[in-house]
């Protein structure tokens, strides 16, 4: 089981069963389902079943995804969810995502968020290599992966099934060797 991973602004812990409410009106928001494959849940037992398989595998005594909630440290307020998938364990990778309310978008708490979790692949899971994927129009998730220090490495043909249509999709990574956090 993942440990609480905190920031000078955040509490990052693995999500729990109180926090359906939260997660689901989170996946509710198009903003944040615009650049999202998973879509927007017809009800809130569509999140529940989601959330039933994220508690499992967190049960698992390796799991290989993360799922976490994402709380401002000084008010206890959800803010968004992120996770981490790991690979076969001979690549020693993982692949990390994120989202959260709009209300919280361009004050640092993705960039923030996300160089917490890739310290934590590091340091706590030993990985050799993580990394991260967005559509090419998500400007704010591409000014994060840059600002945590993933390099751009490829662009992927329509290769997301987006609401507008198939999109690009950047692919950013990040090595064990070139980690420096915030």
């Amino acid at each position: 089981m993942i440990a609480i991973l905190e920031t000078d602004r955040l509490i990052i812990k693995p999500v729990i069963a109180q926090d359906l409410e939260a997660i689901h009106t989170l996946h509710l928001i198009p903003e944040v389902d615009k650049y999202n494959t998973a879509g927007i849940p017809k009800d809130i037992e569509e999140t529940r079943a989601s959330l039933a398989g994220w508690l499992a595998a967190h049960e698992q005594e390796n799991p290989d995804r993360y799922f976490l909630s994402v709380f401002l440290r000084n008010h206890q307020m959800f803010i968004g969810m992120m996770g981490m998938k790991l690979s076969p364990e001979k690549y020693k990778s993982g692949e990390i995502w994120y989202k959260f309310l709009p209300q919280y978008w361009n004050n640092g708490y993705g960039t923030e968020a996300a160089s917490r979790l890739i310290r934590f692949g590091f340091d706590d899971l030993n990985l050799h290599r993580i990394e991260a994927g967005c559509a090419v129009a998500n400007i704010g998730s591409v000014r994060i992966l840059e600002k945590v220090g993933m390099t751009l490495e490829g662009r992927k043909r329509k290769a997301l099934p987006l609401k507008s249509g198939w999109s690009d999709n950047f692919e950013y990574a990040i090595l064990s060797t070139e980690f420096i956090g915030l």
